[in-house]
């Protein structure tokens, strides 16, 4: 393997962890703080009333979903799964790109360039094989 191979297969690694990470955390705050969650859905997705054990639920599946993720397992499903996503949760925060200087709004600019990562990595996946345990 040429070393242009081996950068590109070493970017997209680090782009899957670290990915993951942010992923994970966010997870993990829904079993830790599902109030939070119930928050963050009723404020940016006008999903009011969801129950903690619901939250639960979802952050399982998502829990599932980004270990999948993480060892490069079933990757159009779970690479496809984080874009989504994170696609979702960028977009439905469009209010606070409006008003960047207000309260914490500037630190949302963030997901853009997570999501740039996210969509390079899915258009990426079959080259994406360093510590992968999966196909395209």
């Amino acid at each position: 393997m040429n070393s242009s191979n081996q950068n590109l297969r070493t970017g997209l690694l680090l782009l899957r962890i670290t990915i993951f990470v942010v992923m994970f955390m966010w997870t993990i705050d829904k079993f830790m703080r599902p109030q939070h969650a119930a928050a963050v859905l009723s404020h940016f997705y006008n999903l009011s009333g969801i129950g903690f054990t619901a939250i639960r639920v979802i952050a399982a599946v998502e829990l599932v979903l980004v270990v999948l993720f993480l060892f490069g397992m079933f990757k159009t499903l779970t690479y496809g799964a984080m874009l989504i996503l994170h696609a979702a949760t960028t977009l439905v925060s469009y209010q606070q790109y409006l008003h960047p200087f207000e309260k914490v709004n500037l630190l949302f600019f963030a997901a853009w360039p997570m999501l740039a990562a996210c969509i390079m990595l899915f258009l990426m996946r079959r080259e994406d094989r360093l510590f992968s345990f999966g196909t395209g």
